[in-house]
């Protein structure tokens, strides 16, 4: 464990076709950012050679890293990553979605405001009924759980490792990013969110489905019942 190490998570589900370029691209992006940083890749239900790419970036990169689960989820995925971390920063962000350039602003924001959990909130999405759908959810759980902060599975998420309560994270699925935010609001952990319109995505389409929207709602609601 370092006090200048960074510890960037990246879930990695699938992408075996394009996770080394994902790693190419963060590789000079890092170098602007005075710490020291590693890249913990963990690829998750994988059906694909994603794990085989993960696996050959760790034995060309020092500062690449591989913790690989045969099951899948983003929670579960997240979890494991922070879990093997080394640095005194920790992030998770989506290696689908997330513009080296936007990692670095929000690591910067990171670096100046030490004391704060640091998280994106995109602005821009692909099609009205994800605007439609992403809305519902983030006034659902804001009236549920009294958040203050808007587009809860918003990511790169940042924080410092002495915020021990965010590392007791519990969910394998998508529910994630609203425990998160739950603990950030219930421990009094000062957040900073940082506008992204990036639209880039590297590669497939998001896995999110009507289907699964509702079970997120759902979801919310449960947990909601479950921690009051």
């Amino acid at each position: 464990m370092s006090d200048r190490l960074i510890s960037i998570v990246l879930p990695v589900h699938n992408q075996a076709d394009h996770i080394r370029s994902v790693v190419a691209e963060y590789g000079p992006a890092l170098s602007q950012i005075r710490a020291d940083s590693e890249i913990v890749l963990v690829p998750n239900g994988c059906r694909d050679d994603s794990e085989g790419v993960c696996r050959a970036l760790a034995e060309e990169q020092a500062g690449v890293r591989v913790v690989p689960s045969a099951r899948g989820g983003w929670g579960l995925a997240v979890r494991l990553g922070l879990e093997a971390a080394r640095g005194n920063i920790l992030c998770y962000t989506t290696s689908a979605r997330t513009a080296p350039q936007d990692l670095v602003l929000l690591l910067h924001y990171a670096l100046t405001y030490p004391d704060a959990v640091i998280k994106a909130n995109r602005k821009i999405r692909e099609h009205w009924s994800r605007r439609l759908g992403s809305l519902l959810y983030n006034v659902e759980c804001r009236a549920l759980f009294d958040l203050s902060n808007w587009d809860v599975n918003g990511t790169p998420k940042i924080f410092p490792r002495r915020f021990t309560r965010l590392l007791g994270l519990t969910r394998d699925d998508d529910l994630v990013d609203l425990e998160f935010n739950v603990i950030c609001r219930r421990e009094g952990y000062p957040m900073v969110e940082v506008p992204i319109f990036s639209r880039r995505r590297h590669s497939g389409r998001s896995t999110t489905t009507m289907r699964s929207a509702v079970r997120m709602y759902w979801g919310a609601y449960r947990l909601s019942r479950e921690v009051q």
